[in-house]
């Protein structure tokens, strides 16, 4: 840190968050499991050019189980998830280069396939111990032409590569889950049009023989009711999380009560939207004790919950991010974070009621001193409502700003559109903040975390709820004389690159934008998209095609006339959940009318970029085109990206 602080225009300032930092000795944590003593997870690394590298700790030492460049990712609906299990020493996992079932002997270091090859994915996994077979999700891509069709399946244990199926008929499965007696099989299923944090419906059946079940039994769920990792417990009932309270909380079923008996009333969340298999917010560290996870004003908090008296009890720690639970005999393994540290694997030990860290996302985390402190706020929407998110103010001890120039701010969108942003220390977002840039990152209704009435404001709203959320919040800085109101961008991806471009078309609010594998056509996205979100812009829009007016009506690409700001577009070319013709018929349509605009393009990439180089070249590509946009000096080296009709 300077002695003296340089004066230096707000974006300008030198920062040691560089783009190669938000890569270099960093990697994505997911999916802990316990098996006996021995501990395994899951870490995607973008310097190997994003590969899931299966890690086991054991007897304190760690190591990889499979040599690059195998990888542990399965593509079942897209986004994966529940890539592998392990029970006594056997992991199976699904390897991302021919999407089969593979059983790795940790002892004796082979690898034996248990599905045959074709075109099929699968996940979610579960050992049927008694039947000596694996059950899961599986997708199967045979038929040309047609959507997936989706069951759980059965994976004899044997090597035959035999393949039973134990339930058909809906649209999606997940959490096919054994009881503890093994006689009986509970799961989740849903129905186009619904998401799961819709409506599911959870399902128990006997086993008949190892191959066939009983008439299921509905326990939980409907059209309007959403439920979220229905477990067993050790006593043989089946807790689950549903949200008909209009809160995501526990509840208890049981064979001699089919009435769901709830555990725990709170104006929380505990649970959070299943885009991915494997999700847990929840386990069991013994018998009669649930170690849990819950929302609450955009903060995550650990407890456990009593369930003889129903008692829930919160765990004092730092952690306000909290995912991944997963428990074995007083024990537990979750990932966490907090504003001062990013994401790292922790095992908890309910005895001394500590954490212990046993592996970090980011190896090397900046000097405290450079990095701003999330504000929550709450704030005022132009249609009378209330919004949230997280306000990061610039910082940066070594630099301040010339006297009465203010900064200019990135409102920060975040995909789904149903997910939520959260306080965990991000390098992307103190990237912005430590060069000078104000950031909001923004929780709009539709997000989770504030209850499902919040989460439904989106419904058939979506493109005119959060373009009035992500202004508001533009507003709302700008009232408070935080941030300079002719320097306002805005970026998101995916599903936050929609709100960005529906903004930058239905508002003036804005002065530049960044569209990460963003929409601009609606219409185009419900024809050529994969099947987990074919039908989901039936409820964030409305019913295809009987209201293509309304599409269009909310379609930036049909109302190019409005949009009078330079944007730039970040695109991954195998992209399948929102194809690279979004990006292209926008940049067309704005080169056309002469707006200025960048198109970045990645070869390698899909639905997110996952490469160490890919993701520093599309921040750096971004802080470029936000100077030349604000024009302010770089205060570093970037290969420059090419603005078209950009005057100067």
């Amino acid at each position: 840190m300077k002695e003296t602080r340089l004066s230096a225009a707000y974006g300008s300032w030198t920062s040691p968050i560089s783009a190669a930092s938000l890569t270099e000795k960093t990697v994505q944590l997911s999916e802990p499991r316990f098996d006996g003593e021995v501990i395994y997870w899951l870490e995607s690394r973008p310097q190997e050019k994003g590969r899931n590298a299966l890690v086991r700790l054991h007897d304190g030492v760690r190591e990889d189980l499979l040599p690059a460049p195998a990888s542990v990712r399965t593509r079942a609906y897209e986004y994966g998830g529940g890539n592998y299990a392990v029970h006594h020493q056997f992991v199976y996992l699904v390897l991302d280069a021919d999407q089969r079932v593979y059983r790795l002997d940790t002892i004796h270091h082979t690898l034996q396939p248990l599905s045959p090859e074709g075109p099929y994915h699968y996940a979610d996994f579960c050992v049927d111990e008694q039947h000596q077979q694996l059950i899961c999700v599986r997708e199967d891509h045979s038929q040309t032409g047609q959507e997936p069709v989706n069951t759980i399946v059965a994976l004899a244990l044997d090597g035959s590569q035999q393949v039973h199926v134990l339930v058909s008929g809906a649209d999606f499965y997940s959490n096919p889950r054994v009881s503890p007696d093994g006689k009986s099989l509970s799961w989740l299923s849903w129905q186009h049009p619904q998401m799961p944090w819709d409506g599911t419906e959870c399902f128990i059946a006997d086993f008949t023989d190892k191959h066939a079940l009983a008439t299921p039994v509905k326990i939980a769920g409907s059209m309007q009711e959403s439920i979220f990792q229905p477990e067993w417990s050790p006593a043989g009932d089946l807790v689950l999380v549903s949200d008909n309270s209009n809160w995501w909380n526990l509840y208890r079923w049981t064979r001699n009560n089919p009435q769901l008996d709830p555990l725990c009333n709170r104006e929380a969340e505990f649970a959070t939207p299943r885009w991915v298999f494997g999700m847990s917010t929840f386990g069991f560290l013994d018998a009669t004790t649930l170690l849990c996870c819950y929302s609450q004003h955009g903060r995550w908090h650990l407890a456990y919950l009593n369930l003889l008296d129903k008692n829930l009890h919160t765990i004092a720690c730092d952690l306000t991010d909290i995912s991944a639970i997963h428990c074995r005999a007083g024990k537990a393994l979750l990932l966490g974070g907090n504003p001062q540290r990013s994401t790292s694997l922790y095992l908890y030990d309910h005895a001394t009621r500590t954490l212990t860290t046993l592996a970090q996302s980011a190896q090397q985390t900046p000097d405290a001193a450079y990095l701003s402190q999330p504000q929550p706020v709450s704030f005022p929407t132009q249609d009378n409502e209330i919004a949230h998110g997280f306000y990061y103010p610039p910082h940066n001890p070594d630099f301040t700003a010339p006297a009465e120039s203010k900064p200019p701010l990135v409102v920060m969108c975040h995909g789904g559109p149903t997910a939520a942003t959260s306080s965990t220390l991000n390098l992307k977002i103190q990237f912005w903040t430590s060069r000078g840039f104000a950031v909001l990152d923004v929780n709009y209704r539709g997000s989770t975390g504030y209850g499902r009435r919040y989460r439904d404001r989106l419904k058939h709203n979506w493109g005119v709820t959060d373009v009035i959320d992500v202004c508001s919040g533009a507003d709302f800085l700008i009232a408070q004389n935080l941030v300079d109101e002719n320097k306002l961008a805005i970026r998101g991806s995916s599903a936050g690159g929609y709100t960005v471009l529906a903004a930058l078309t239905f508002s003036k609010r804005f002065t530049a934008g960044a569209s990460l594998y963003g929409i601009g056509n609606l219409e185009t996205l419900t024809q050529d998209t994969h099947k987990f979100e074919a039908r989901y812009l039936d409820t964030l829009v409305g019913a295809y095609p009987e209201e293509k007016a309304l599409y269009l009506a909310r379609s930036p690409l049909y109302h190019i006339e409005q949009l009078q700001c330079p944007v730039i577009f970040l695109q991954g070319l195998q992209d399948k959940v929102v194809p690279p013709n979004q990006a292209e018929a926008m940049v067309k349509a704005l080169t056309e009318k002469g707006i200025p605009n960048a198109y970045v393009t990645f070869p390698e990439e899909g639905h997110g970029f996952r490469q160490a180089k890919n993701i520093e070249r599309a921040i750096e590509a971004e802080l470029f085109f936000y100077s030349k946009i604000f024009g302010f000096a770089l205060s570093e080296s970037i290969t420059p990206v090419h603005i078209t009709h950009l005057e100067h």
